[in-house]
């Protein structure tokens, strides 16, 4: 853990008092956020700070679009001071003029939020804001405008050097633990005995992303197995029968689960960060452990199929490898990016295509969306960089030999002349 992230730690620990919430007046928060931009003092503008959060949070779904279309138009940039300030740049380069063309160029909507943002514990709450934003917006140009407004503070706000990792196990609180079950996206936690499946034994890990400012809220988790060898199958992994064995003897990390927790940080990427420090931190732990990988679902791949018209229903299992092979290494999304989602993360962190299996995942949610496939994408530490690189510049996939003979087209055909036949 780096010094910062001590520091921060320490300030993590720390339990800040939240000042009761009244509405101090009747106005409406569209007056308050303008006069809350346009004010000098400091108490003046927590108080209004306050009454705007405190008010917000009594708004209906109808009253929050109001508000969020309101200062979308009303604090937004002026275009022709614009065009003044970068003529007056363009023709006489000053720091001045600079200056002047920066404060154009910005919405006095973010200074709205960076004010609001001053009251203790405003954080979550303007996390909250923006997931109701998304939640409401339905691509409405101005309100996605807002929305990068709003974005563009949480990159700086969130950056990975104000994050603390912590690992979660089953002494962590109470009410974190029901967090992760809660925010579990992946492989749904049923009951408090499966969570401390997950949890409890020498051989599971846990670790999430917290920020100091929200400090009962995790951001993103990871659920880690450590263990000899590659895993395979999702409902070996987490058996409830299964044998824990001592993590001194483990040599591969296999990272089975990675869950988002706030819908206000969608696009804000935490993912690649967690895998690598936990990569590093079990690395220093652990001294036999020289193997990262994950153990992913295919959740597009159901999708493209039915895309591409094709019924694979009948599919055997090789069957079922070969098609989901052709479908990591070959489909593409309009940008000319993976088609999965799941694929396009863990290929844009610099790890490869490993292996593809049948059958490994054979819940509800698994046969659904890919026909029960599952992947292991491989981080190679001394690679990972060099991989993040060439993927970023070429958007090619990288995959073992094993994967590339698997993902030959005519497992594709062997189907489509199956549904012919049928």
């Amino acid at each position: 853990m780096t010094l910062l992230a001590d520091l921060l730690a320490t300030v993590f620990e720390r339990r800040y008092r939240q000042p009761a919430r009244h509405l101090r007046n009747d106005r409406p928060l569209e007056e308050l956020a303008s006069d809350l931009v346009g004010s000098a003092g400091e108490t003046t503008g927590l108080a209004l700070a306050q009454d705007i959060l405190s008010g917000y949070e009594n708004l209906d779904d109808e009253e929050k679009l109001t508000f969020f279309r309101n200062i979308a138009g009303r604090l937004n940039i002026n275009p022709e001071k614009v065009r003044s300030a970068l003529d007056a740049y363009e023709g006489r380069p000053s720091k001045a003029t600079y200056r002047d063309f920066m404060i154009a160029a910005e919405p006095r909507r973010q200074e709205l939020f960076r004010r609001l943002n001053k009251v203790p514990g405003a954080t979550g709450t303007l996390v909250n804001m923006r997931a109701d934003l998304l939640r409401l917006g339905n691509a409405d140009p101005e309100l996605d405008a807002l929305d990068l407004d709003l974005r563009h503070l949480f990159s700086s706000w969130f950056n990975r050097g104000f994050l603390v990792l912590r690992p979660i196990n089953w002494e962590s609180p109470a009410h974190i633990l029901e967090k992760i079950i809660a925010y579990e996206a992946v492989h749904a936690i049923h009951s408090w005995d499966d969570l401390r499946r997950r949890l409890e034994p020498a051989d599971r890990r846990c670790f999430a992303f917290f920020h100091p400012s929200m400090p009962d809220e995790p951001l993103i988790f990871v659920e880690v197995a450590l263990m000899k060898g590659i895993a395979s199958s999702i409902q070996t992994l987490l058996a409830e029968d299964r044998d824990a064995h001592a993590a001194e003897d483990a040599d591969t990390a296999i990272f089975y689960s990675i869950s988002n927790c706030q819908a206000g940080l969608a696009s804000i990427s935490f993912g690649n960060s967690l895998i690598k420090q936990v990569a590093s931190d079990l690395s220093a732990e652990l001294a036999r452990l020289k193997t990262f990988a994950t153990l992913s679902p295919i959740p597009g791949l159901a999708k493209w199929l039915d895309l591409e018209g094709i019924d694979w229903g009948p599919a055997t299992p090789e069957e079922m490898k070969a098609v989901a092979a052709h479908y990591l290494l070959t489909a593409k999304s309009l940008g000319g990016q993976p088609f999965d989602p799941v694929a396009r993360f863990h290929l844009g962190n610099g790890a490869i295509v490993h292996a593809v299996h049948a059958n490994a995942d054979v819940s509800d949610k698994g046969r659904e969306q890919s026909g029960g496939a599952m992947v292991n994408y491989l981080y190679d530490l001394t690679k990972v960089a060099q991989n993040h690189e060439n993927f970023a510049t070429t958007q090619e996939v990288v995959a073992t030999d094993a994967v590339k003979s698997l993902a030959r087209p005519a497992a594709l055909d062997q189907i489509r002349k199956g549904n012919t036949d049928a």
